[in-house]
């Protein structure tokens, strides 16, 4: 048996499982399979995500629910104005012994865990903050001067609520720039909602169980970066980043009018991730050029910025980002 064959092998054998991981967290978390689909792919590319919607929607739900099904010591901060770095990271305490003698000993915070849920993120300083930015980029923190490995794998689910900006610190480009995807959760539709209403308000609720472990989650982003990628699919990914780029020859007359800033290089890195995770997860052993479209805006949406005149006007980023993808691939894209 070759190489190639193991390596389908061991691709059917994960898509098998991610089956079972999207049943069992469907069966709590109802209808919105692109939200589940988009935070599977984030967690099969090791990366993390931002979820942005109204309360009431069922994030938290979902992010509970993940933490079981995939098998990750789950923890969760409430982002609050007051809350410090320590709150989040944790901090060294003096202690006394029996004997007289003191030191210091660390005493960890939530952020120690393999999936953290930072749930309204946007409501905590700008100093908190940044205690995550070590923490996402470089899956370990430094505390008093000590390297402190985080648990592997690490993700962080993010929430924010998009209406209430009141006493809020929107998120710095750097720190955007490290959720690998931006996921909208929207309202569910008549029939999802009368599905929600059933399953949850009866004497016993469907209860979630563990199909992936952490080790065997790992062993999957491993093999997920062994997935073939065409090199069309290569050339087409290298196309729509840099369409997006206001100042790059390749830009359309919208986008230099309406973009003050576009995606680096890091957004061409998670669409190589994201289109494989797309393609896992439907069962196919190589990305496609719908799974670029379908992963454009998550990507992108939150790595560009438009200009005060496009702001003005009320301009829309996913609408922009859908027809830039459409005029590079030739293939119709949802706005």
């Amino acid at each position: 048996m070759t190489d190639a064959d193991d390596l389908v092998i061991a691709i059917e054998a994960v898509e098998e499982k991610l089956a079972q991981a999207k049943a069992s967290i469907t069966q709590r978390f109802v209808g919105q399979e692109a939200v589940v689909d988009l935070t599977l792919s984030a967690l099969l590319c090791g990366g993390h995500a931002l979820l942005i919607g109204l309360p009431g929607l069922g994030k938290t739900r979902l992010v509970e629910t993940l933490s079981t099904v995939m098998g990750l010591d789950g923890s969760r901060i409430q982002f609050t104005p007051d809350l410090m770095p320590a709150d989040i990271l944790g901090s060294e305490v003096l202690e006394t012994a029996a004997d007289g003698s003191r030191s210091f000993r660390f005493l960890s915070g939530p952020v120690f865990c393999q999936l953290l849920m930072a749930d309204e993120i946007n409501r905590a300083s700008p100093r908190t903050q940044s205690a995550l930015l070590q923490a996402m980029q470089e899956k370990m923190v430094t505390v008093a001067g000590e390297d402190r490995p985080l648990g592997m794998p690490f993700h962080v689910l993010a929430t924010q609520n998009p209406i209430e900006q009141e006493g809020t610190y929107p998120l710095p480009e750097a720190q955007l720039d490290r959720f690998l995807v931006k996921i909208d959760v929207d309202y569910p539709d008549r029939d999802t909602e009368r599905a929600i209403l059933l399953s949850t308000t009866g004497a016993t609720e469907t209860e979630a169980h563990a199909v992936f472990t952490a080790s065997e989650l790992l062993e999957a982003q491993t093999l997920l970066r062994r997935m073939p990628v065409g090199d069309s699919i290569v050339e087409m990914i290298l196309d729509l980043v840099r369409a997006c780029r206001p100042d790059d020859p390749s830009a359309s007359a919208r986008v230099r009018e309406t973009v003050s800033w576009g995606p680096g290089p890091r957004a061409a890195q998670a669409l190589m991730l994201t289109v494989r995770a797309r393609a896992m997860l439907q069962g196919r052993l190589a990305p496609s050029p719908e799974d670029v479209l379908a992963m454009a805006r998550p990507v992108l949406s939150h790595r560009m910025g438009l200009n005060f005149a496009a702001r003005a006007r009320g301009d829309d980023l996913r609408g922009l980002i859908a027809d830039v993808a459409t005029s590079v691939s030739g293939i119709e894209a949802a706005a």
